[in-house]
């Protein structure tokens, strides 16, 4: 568990009153990054530290009280902000161990030693299982569907499986890593804007998504599929086996509760010196690695930083208490909270299409509701984390569909978004495990009360 600081909050920085227009810079950063990737019909077409520097220009144009050098050092707070530099160091951290893990071969291992446990014949229930442990340990579902996504593509060929299926199963699962994973960056996320420890919001969030994993499993299992076709695996060594270690050394390490910044650390190292023992990788291939899986965190560390910037400059101007204000009137009691949060982060993200991003706006706010209406702030963590990666997984024009239907594209495979979407069992299911989780007790409450 990671030392932590409750986030500054509105009642902390209260210079300004509540104000309407200290939230304009966000929708300019709504309306800018939207607008443009509508207009160019590309949802990716504008990077997203671009637009979080558009926004920021018009929060500097606002509250004319203070001079440009006070605004800009209220801004430079808010980036440096306790939460958000520990959040960029994990980000780092995290970046160099999944490359370097990966680069051992631990990806290949595991996706060997499952296939010679598995049989053919439960190859739907296969791809999402194998995604969802895959994303568990690695804790990205970009970096899950980039390495499913070939082999799954494999199989529809060789198989005529049903492209949407095969497809789905391994966003799915991937989602399931997403949200699970002690590594994610939404988990990470999560835990820190509401203070909380990963291995909490783990046994939290596992209660709510195992009845949603589980009906997937089964619906799988139930869906018809074209005979197997038996391919011949290489056999496994004790290498594969050995290859794995690293993986189960992190999920092992999160589990027991270990300092997140030392497990990573030793999780890199165990995997470099596997690799620099028992395959083909050299020193500095190792450190080349890390370098390369550090710097390909770079544009979350960036939005991150800008957004931690962002949000000081509408915390400041009063933004946020008014935010708490107008909620106030529609959030009544424990449940309408849950639900508050559910609602909030699940627009941001639909507008954003990056999980991450999302969580880090909607955190703040969240957590100062939890707190006025006495909610578990690990609940809220699991809520924030769990309606993001549904919402994340569903969106036709977010990373994880594009990048499975890109690879797909590349071996011949033709699908449409939509029709992508209609398969993708798994985030529906925990969408509506979510609204079960909140709902349901509000019904069983309000029958009693009658």
């Amino acid at each position: 568990m990671i030392p932590s600081q409750p986030p500054v909050t509105d009642r902390q920085e209260n210079a300004c009153p509540a104000s309407f227009l200290a939230l304009v810079p966000f929708l300019v950063f709504l309306l800018f990054y939207l607008g443009l990737s509508i207009w160019a019909k590309d949802f990716y077409k504008v990077p997203m530290p671009v637009a979080f520097l558009v926004a920021s220009a018009s929060a500097f144009l606002l509250n004319k009280k203070n001079t440009l050098a006070e605004k800009m050092e209220i801004y430079a707070k808010g980036m440096g902000e306790n939460n958000i530099m520990i959040m960029c160091l994990i980000f780092i951290l995290a970046g160099a161990f999944a490359a370097t893990a990966k680069a051992a071969g631990a990806v290949d291992a595991t996706v060997l030693i499952s296939r010679h446990f598995i049989p053919d014949a439960l190859i739907l229930p296969e791809l999402f299982c194998l995604a969802c442990f895959i994303s568990l340990a690695i804790g990205t579902s970009c970096g899950t569907i980039a390495a499913l996504t070939p082999i799954a593509a494999g199989m529809i060929t060789s198989m005529g499986l049903s492209p949407a299926l095969a497809l789905g199963a391994v966003i799915g699962g991937a989602m399931f890593g997403d949200n699970m994973s002690m590594i994610s960056d939404t988990t990470i996320a999560a835990t820190r804007t509401q203070g909380v420890a990963m291995r909490d919001k783990f046994i939290m969030n596992f209660k709510m998504i195992l009845p949603a994993a589980v009906l997937t499993v089964l619906i799988y299992l139930f869906t018809k599929t074209p005979a197997t076709v038996h391919t011949v695996l290489p056999p496994l060594s004790w290498k594969h086996f050995l290859a794995t270690t690293p993986y189960l050394l992190i999920l092992a390490g999160a589990l027991a509760g270990l300092n997140v910044m030392m497990l990573l650390f030793l999780g890199t190292v165990f995997a470099a010196l596997f690799g620099i023992c028992c395959t083909t990788l050299t020193f500095w291939d190792a450190l080349g690695n890390m370098g390369k899986g550090s710097l390909g965190m770079a544009e979350t560390l960036i939005v991150a930083i800008l957004a931690g910037g962002l949000l000081g400059m509408i915390r400041y101007n009063g933004g946020i208490r008014f935010l708490l204000e107008k909620i106030q009137l529609a959030v009544k009691g424990k449940y309408g909270c849950e639900a508050g949060v559910m609602f909030l982060v699940g627009l941001v993200n639909l507008f954003t299409a990056n999980n991450t991003v999302a969580i880090v706006i909607a955190g703040p706010v969240a957590k100062d509701l939890s707190e006025k209406y006495k909610c578990d702030p690990r609940r809220i963590a699991s809520i924030l984390d769990t309606a993001s990666c549904a919402v994340q997984g569903l969106i036709p024009y977010g990373a994880q569909i594009l990048i499975a239907m890109g690879i797909a594209s590349g071996s011949g495979i033709k699908i449409s978004s939509l029709a992508l979407v209609g398969s993708l069992y798994y985030p529906f299911l925990l969408g509506a495990a979510l609204l079960i989780s909140i709902f349901l007790p509000v019904f069983f409450k309000s029958g009693k009360t009658k």
